[in-house]
């Protein structure tokens, strides 16, 4: 029996028997801030998986294969939200204040540029560091929840925050120090 279809068949029996404890765990797993049903994401796993059963070697172990799918799904959903909600939701109170974190407390307001130029450095950042200051300062996730969402300890989460503010503030001083060099 070539491997596509032992690979289908126990794809297809283990989909059958399993799919409304898959759609719990996915709902378990996602907030609503993903905007997806938990079916639909059941779903698109499983059309993936189908769609490539040849390419994979014999699967002896279904439900972890699939179990492994469908959180590498999530994850992607949580990035792909966040990365998108960004850019719809910096808010100007939380902009103020990761300003105020990276710059220190102003005697006055600061200015849309100086805003502006922390909101470019932050996109500018790996996406792993990026979600991570969008989810905690902007989106208010706790590290306890967001640990828990993406399964990472969180020691490692504050750990890659501090290292996100670090960046911010290495490449808004190369830029101050470029822009002074052209004045």
């Amino acid at each position: 029996m070539n491997h596509e279809s032992e690979n289908v068949k126990k794809l297809k029996a283990f989909f059958d028997k399993e799919y409304h404890v898959l759609k719990s765990y996915v709902g378990s797993k996602i907030k609503q801030s993903i905007h997806q049903d938990p079916e639909d994401i059941v779903q698109d796993v499983a059309l993936k998986l189908f769609a490539s059963a040849s390419g994979y070697s014999s699967i002896n172990n279904v439900a972890g294969f699939v179990y492994r799918s469908l959180k590498n799904r999530i994850i992607d959903g949580f990035r792909k939200n966040k990365s998108s909600k960004y850019d719809e939701d910096l808010n100007e109170a939380k902009l103020t204040e990761l300003t105020e974190l990276i710059y220190g407390k102003p005697d006055n307001e600061y200015s849309e540029e100086v805003k502006e130029e922390l909101k470019m450095a932050i996109e500018s950042l790996k996406p792993m560091y990026r979600d991570i200051i969008v989810a905690v300062d902007f989106e208010e996730y706790s590290y306890k929840e967001l640990a828990e969402e993406l399964n990472i300890p969180m020691g490692t989460l504050m750990s890659r925050r501090h290292r996100a503010l670090g960046l911010l503030l290495k490449k808004i001083k190369k830029e101050k120090i470029e822009q002074n060099e052209f004045i």
